[in-house]
């Protein structure tokens, strides 16, 4: 939590020079991040400059880049897969108990609630029609 208030305040350890920002995992909070991605304090987020990409012709301009291997293509999808839940915040022991908790309670209301509310109908429709 300190990281976060530093980085508001100014204190960025990616300023000092210090390679070990980058090894970080990432906090969650959108100007944390973008405070240590590098960009200006005004709130506009840093663009990075592409060139314009031509039109290929579609007679197996696409096929060329792809591997035709299955094997290959399932082994790069599945480091892809990895690299990306890398990238993921996982929920710490305390906050997983917490979120479990308040859905279950939720459910559980829900459940009471529909199961009144279909109670309530029934005795309605009965008392209506006889």
């Amino acid at each position: 939590m300190t990281d976060e208030r530093d980085t508001r305040r100014g204190g960025n350890s990616a300023d000092d020079g210090d390679d070990t920002a980058a090894a970080q995992r990432p906090s969650g909070k959108r100007s944390a991040r973008r405070s240590r991605s590098g960009a200006s304090d005004t709130g506009s987020i840093a663009t990075i400059d592409r060139p314009a990409r031509k039109a290929e012709p579609k007679s197996g301009g696409a096929e060329r880049g792809r591997s035709r291997n299955p094997f290959k293509r399932l082994f790069k999808f599945l480091r892809e897969v990895i690299a990306e839940l890398r990238k993921v915040i996982w929920p710490n022991r305390k906050q997983m108990v917490t979120y479990t908790t308040v859905v279950l309670v939720f459910v559980i209301f829900m459940v009471a609630f529909i199961s009144g509310l279909d109670l309530a109908f029934i005795k309605g429709v009965d008392w209506l029609f006889g």
